[in-house]
């Protein structure tokens, strides 16, 4: 059945209030479109100019949010120009369009309010995280504090919404005061946690990349601190998780404090009948070779050893290296001992192996009372 022009335009006028909210939500996007292209393509080309990676940041983490705040912005915009045709209008219809006007709008800058507090709380995150070798003597960067750092913005954000829907915060406030006293209580354990991982952040006595050895034996590189447990990567690429609770209150070796080189140590003997002078010399001078050749010694460093004990078949002595870092000792001992015992047997120096003498004539000794041996 075809419609006359007549019926067309009144067909048109009652979806009049339909469409023109549709076509304003729809041009809204496409001209926020265009002008998230243009203007992204201007400040990338432009922070690619630029030393600092704040702009870099600051891109990254406003491109998903822009097309959320234009989608709102097209809602909101559809909004305002919604109205009711006069045929179907009434005093309940209008009362009810209006309510579901203003709650929309509510809801979208409530929205708005979210998105714009998490942005901010990413963008700071990724600022601390980027800029974490600068700040580091103020404050060591761990994930403990990246996420601090988001929760604070955060609760920031959520405050300002609770105030802008006319919500008095002072008595949620109080109410949330009392509440975590209650927490708190509850959640003995994990606030100790929480506090123990401030106190080794702050402290710097233990920080993200430190060389650690626990009391219990485990060692290795740790890899982050955060609300509560400190992660260290063994040798063997296996992880370790300790409380920071306990970590707080073991007894830890830091082979990074106060800096990274450390001595080697390298027990070594010879035979008594060896002649010390020349021992020395020849130890010193594969020491050198290992200090200057080998990845992880430390050139300038002069070797030396030093005589210690008569043992029980060797004169013994200690050979004082330098590695760079505790990793670097074990290619350094390998190969010192590797070059020495070569160097050794070129120069006649000796080695002895353990010996343990027997007194036969102590043994054919005999109690004159008894026969029995001594």
């Amino acid at each position: 059945m075809e419609l006359t022009m007549t019926e067309l335009k009144i067909l048109l006028a009652r979806l009049a209030w339909i469409i023109l909210p549709v076509v304003v939500f729809l041009l809204t996007l496409a001209i926020g479109y265009a002008i998230r292209r243009i203007v992204f393509a201007r400040l990338i080309h432009w922070s690619k100019k630029t030393s600092t990676q704040i702009d870099d940041i600051i891109i990254a983490s406003l491109k998903t949010p822009m097309v959320i705040w234009f989608v709102m912005l097209g809602l909101y915009l559809a909004l305002q120009t919604l109205q009711l045709p006069a045929e179907i209008t009434t005093p309940r219809a209008e009362h009810v369009v209006e309510r579901i006007v203003s709650i929309s709008k509510t809801v979208l800058m409530v929205l708005g309010y979210l998105s714009v507090t998490f942005a901010l709380a990413s963008m700071a995150g990724r600022i601390v995280q980027a800029y974490s070798g600068k700040i580091e003597t103020a404050l060591p960067v761990t994930s403990l504090t990246r996420n601090v750092t988001r929760i604070v913005i955060l609760v920031i954000g959520i405050l300002i919404i609770i105030r802008q829907l006319g919500i008095d915060i002072t008595p949620l406030l109080t109410t949330l005061g009392i509440g975590g006293l209650a927490v708190a209580l509850a959640l003995q354990d994990t606030l100790a946690n929480l506090f123990a991982g401030f106190h080794i952040i702050v402290s710097k006595q233990i920080k993200v990349g430190d060389f650690v050895r626990l009391e219990s034996g485990e060692e290795g590189y740790v890899t982050d601190i955060n609300w509560r447990t400190t992660k260290i990567r063994m040798l063997p690429n296996n992880v370790v998780l300790i409380p920071n609770d306990k970590l707080a209150k073991a007894l830890v070796i830091n082979y990074y404090q106060p800096d990274k080189e450390m001595a080697v140590l390298v027990q070594v003997g010879v035979h008594y009948d060896s002649d010390l002078r020349k021992v020395e010399q020849v130890t010193i001078e594969v020491a050198r070779e290992v200090m200057k050749e080998i990845p992880g010694g430390v050139p300038t460093f002069e070797p030396f050893i030093r005589y210690h004990t008569f043992g029980d078949f060797s004169i013994n002595f200690s050979v004082i290296m330098r590695a760079r870092e505790v990793v670097d000792q074990h290619l350094i001992k390998h190969e010192f001992i590797k070059r020495l015992h070569e160097r050794y047997r070129k120069e006649g120096i000796i080695i002895p192996y353990p010996i343990r003498a027997i007194n036969y004539s102590q043994e054919k000794a005999m109690l004159p009372s008894t026969g029995r041996p001594v």
